[in-house]
């Protein structure tokens, strides 16, 4: 954890969330956001920005997160929310819901990005907070990790699209499957590659 900047601690606060989520880019499925308070008495090995780490990795990392953090919460924004607001929207409205959901109000936030949704406490957005700050990069990691799960079980109620890989990404065989198959509930018709289908 040595290469973060030791934003979370050193305001003489308390309790600071980290608050990340995942999920912008893709055609298909929810923003997921994640909040999370750390422990300072229990630090964590090994945070990092979700996407730099392995799958495994994180499968790992996420139930310790879980466990060791003072409190934590996730958020989301449906595919039906991402259409009416526009994604940048719903991804802010997908992090105040995590910071809502948080059962202890923090006494500050640190966003990852350049924006901060409306919160109940003051904020400050941090740029690749995902890899600077440690609470962040846990918010990353479990937000990811939840996502990935919801994904794989879509993956059953929709098959043919590969959604338990791409994970709901604009990849080669996920736009093949789009054309092939046709565009589901859970895709998001305001992005144009599935736009373009109907």
């Amino acid at each position: 954890m040595n290469d973060h900047v030791d934003f979370d601690f050193t305001r003489g606060l308390r309790l600071v969330a980290g608050v990340d989520e995942v999920g912008r880019g893709p055609l298909a499925g929810p923003v997921v956001a994640a909040a999370v308070i750390l422990d300072p008495a229990r630090p964590i090995d090994g945070l990092a920005d979700s996407k730099r780490l392995s799958e495994t990795r994180r499968e790992a990392l996420a139930p310790i997160i879980r466990e060791c953090a003072l409190v934590w919460a996730l958020g989301r924004a449906e595919v039906e929310e991402i259409d009416a607001l526009n994604i940048l929207q719903a991804s802010l409205l997908a992090m105040r819901r995590a910071v809502l959901a948080l059962t202890t109000v923090p006494d500050f936030a640190l966003i990852d990005g350049n924006r901060c949704p409306e919160l109940p406490c003051p904020a400050e957005a941090v740029i690749k907070g995902d890899s600077r700050v440690a609470a962040i990069s846990a918010a990353s990691i479990i937000a990811k990790v939840a996502r990935d799960h919801e994904m794989v079980e879509l993956d059953a109620q929709y098959p043919g699209y590969g959604l338990a890989g791409h994970k709901g990404y604009p990849s080669p065989g996920h736009l093949a499957a789009l054309a092939r198959l046709g565009v589901t509930p859970i895709h998001r018709r305001s992005f144009a590659p599935v736009r373009r289908l109907l």
